[in-house]
């Protein structure tokens, strides 16, 4: 099985499956329904999974107008720890814009 987190991770939450079916629902889609139909769904992050649901029940009732509305949603609501380490994207690669104090040669 191929595991190709590339198109689901994002700013180190990983949202799986959700991010197709996000993609492909109805918008615009009430927060209620969003969670009626979507609110069991699991997100995973550096520390642990919390639900769709856990993550976005203290958000204010509101309509979302596309799935990057929500994946923002969802980001907004995720503590900063949840995601792991400043500056670490979970997509491998150097950092950018992070001076690690050695210059480049010039040839």
């Amino acid at each position: 099985m191929s595991d190709d987190s590339s198109d689901t991770r994002d700013m180190g939450v990983e949202f799986g499956p959700l991010a197709g079916d996000l993609e492909d629902a109805d918008y615009p889609i009430s927060h209620g329904n969003l969670l009626q139909r979507y609110g069991g769904r699991e997100l995973e992050f550096a520390d642990g999974e919390q639900t769709l649901r856990e993550v976005l029940d203290d958000e204010n009732e509101r309509e979302y107008e596309d799935a990057r509305g929500v994946k923002q949603a969802v980001l907004n609501m995720v503590d900063a720890d949840a995601v792991g380490e400043e500056g670490q994207s979970g997509r491998g690669g150097g950092s950018i814009g992070i001076d690690d104090g050695e210059e480049e040669a010039s040839f």
